[in-house]
């Protein structure tokens, strides 16, 4: 199966999901320009997917990739670990009084049931693997089904649950790394792992991580995806919902100012360094409380820092492909991609 002939997309690129960076008039608007777009719906209520999904049925006949976390019950039903002492003194020192949700994030579960009752044309998931079941139940609506992997064992275990595609995404990603089977393992780039994933298996592979300009998306696609994906130069288009600090922080980046770091969430992700990174880049990551809860532990933090303006409390994700972010349109962007 040919991805991009299947999915009917008039270039070989999948705009990236990106959770809390994303909305349906972006998606819309990416598929119109004849790439794959993609929601980040990882962090939204069932009821805020359901309609973010009608919303885009209705402003779009292409196919759309709804983009889904998951987690397993237990750590999205309570928090795992107190907060730790060094955060409680960060918010006490910035007279802030961290309100935090009644539960860390939304159930998987239920977001799941969505995409049976609302189906869509691809579905594609991150922090860890679906049953066959669910794979099955997804085809049974078709639903093509694609999982995220930082790892060649990875991509085998979608592989032999009925996956259609594997997205193998390299250490350049910005954002959160997807793979859920050791956050310590050695990070690939996303050549190598692509040229490891190509050899082990026969899943249709998707490339992901630093890819900005036309030379990332030849290198990618010759060494054997189907399709790559772009996220961070998608950011900085005018059509973006992200802040508008966040996109002058991108657009004076270049690769060597991200690191990838987990005192945001708990759970590796590539970002622009801040001064909140640089003043806790000594915090043990073996004692950090893990994804979800460190993240809904800093989410107050983090809308400080939007609100203040001050960006050394936001996080800027971006992945090292930065250098290549512009001030222009969406139009813009995906031709001198594609």
């Amino acid at each position: 199966m040919k991805l991009q002939a299947h999915l009917n997309l008039n270039t070989p690129i999948i705009q990236a999901p990106m959770a809390g960076a994303s909305n349906a008039d972006f998606v819309i608007k990416a598929c119109e320009l004849g790439v794959l777009g993609s929601l980040g719906a990882g962090m939204m209520s069932p009821t805020q997917i359901h309609d973010e999904i009608a919303k885009i049925k209705t402003g779009t006949d292409k196919a759309f990739n709804i983009n889904l976390m998951i987690l397993d019950k237990t750590l999205t039903e309570r928090y795992t670990d107190p907060m730790p002492q060094w955060l409680v003194k960060l918010y006490d020192e910035l007279g802030v009084s961290p309100k935090l949700d009644d539960k860390p994030a939304h159930a998987f579960d239920e977001q799941f049931a969505v995409l049976l009752t609302n189906p869509v044309p691809v579905a594609s998931f991150t922090f860890g693997i679906l049953t066959s079941e669910q794979v099955h139940a997804l085809h049974a609506v078709d639903t093509l089904v694609i999982g995220t992997a930082n790892s060649v064992a990875e991509v085998l275990a979608w592989q032999a649950i009925g996956a259609d595609a594997v997205v193998v995404q390299g250490m350049e990603a910005g954002g959160h790394q997807g793979g859920w089977l050791s956050q310590n393992d050695e990070k690939l780039d996303t050549l190598t792992l692509l040229k490891l994933a190509k050899n082990a298996s026969y899943i249709p592979l998707i490339g992901a991580g630093g890819i900005a300009s036309r030379e990332n998306v030849k290198t990618i696609l010759d060494g054997g995806a189907d399709l790559v994906a772009v996220g961070t130069a998608f950011l900085t288009t005018h059509e973006s919902p992200i802040s508008p600090l966040w996109k002058q922080k991108l657009l004076n980046a270049t690769g060597n100012d991200t690191h990838l770091t987990r005192l945001y969430s708990g759970k590796w992700a590539r970002g622009v360094i801040t001064g909140y990174m640089e003043r806790f880049a000594h915090v043990d990551n073996d004692n950090l409380p893990i994804y979800p809860t460190l993240n809904a532990m800093t989410k107050p933090l983090r809308a400080y820092g939007a609100s203040h303006q001050n960006t050394d409390f936001m996080s800027l994700w971006a992945g090292m492909g930065v250098e290549h972010c512009r001030d222009e349109s969406m139009s813009e962007l995906i031709q001198r991609l594609a």
